[in-house]
């Protein structure tokens, strides 16, 4: 079910992803038809533009600050926050500093 992260040890998922200058980068650790679990880094600046997901999703920051959209609605989230976006609610999501975050998506 995991994938590309080590079992039966302690981790810290911020460490398990890298910046790249003026990327969107990913890691995908979970993905089947319940659940998606994805590791994010955001350069400054970089962005996810809007879309839908077929799956409720929650994101919680790992480091630095994201901006995310979601039905219109601004929310700026640091280190340790969460939010959910609604299925079907169109969402986006920008570095408004370097940031890293988690992504669980389930369907």
């Amino acid at each position: 079910m995991y994938k590309n992260i080590e079992k039966q040890a302690a981790l810290k998922l911020k460490d398990l992803i890298a910046y790249q200058e003026g990327q969107v980068v990913s890691r995908t650790l979970v993905q089947n038809e319940a659940v998606g679990m994805t590791l994010f880094s955001f350069d400054k600046g970089e962005e996810i533009s809007t879309h839908a997901s077929g799956g409720d999703a929650m994101v919680t920051v790992l480091e630095g600050t994201g901006r995310f959209t979601v039905g219109g609605e601004v929310f700026i989230l640091g280190q340790g926050e969460t939010l959910v976006m609604p299925k079907d609610v169109p969402h986006a999501v920008y570095g408004e500093e370097r940031f890293k975050m988690q992504l669980t998506v389930s369907f």
